[in-house]
């Protein structure tokens, strides 16, 4: 994308004025977070909807339970998807000192790189 800055008549700098349309304030420079094939978005998406669905209705409204909480890592081995799901409790602003109930929990599931959900790690944290 475009620099951040235009030049002014008497040779300066000027900020550029952000281009909203729709409502929505669109950056000038991307910073991607990851870059994943279509598979693999695929496989990372059909993990974390498989896992969002296993837990109980009555915990919907609570962030440690939805995608805000979890975070996302893919690997791919032998023509099948890896995709493993942490649980990050500090992203729904539980910060107590020394203490993460979810550093051993997590979720590992093989996906298809069609986006099916073919096994769950045996692992019950």
């Amino acid at each position: 994308m475009s620099s951040a800055t235009v030049t002014s008549a008497d040779g300066g700098t000027t900020p550029r004025t952000p281009l909203i349309a729709e409502g929505i304030e669109w950056p000038e420079d991307l910073r991607p977070l990851a870059t994943l094939d279509g598979p693999a978005l695929l496989a990372a998406h059909a993990a974390l909807q498989r896992l969002l669905a296993s837990f109980p209705k009555e915990y919907a409204k609570d962030c440690s339970y939805t995608a805000k909480a979890m975070e996302v890592s893919v690997a791919q081995h032998g023509g099948l998807y890896f995709v493993q799901i942490n649980r990050r409790v500090e992203k729904c602003g539980w910060a107590a000192p020394g203490f993460n109930p979810s550093a051993h929990w997590y979720e590992l599931y093989a996906v298809s790189p069609e986006g099916k959900v073919l096994a769950r790690y045996p692992y019950h944290p």
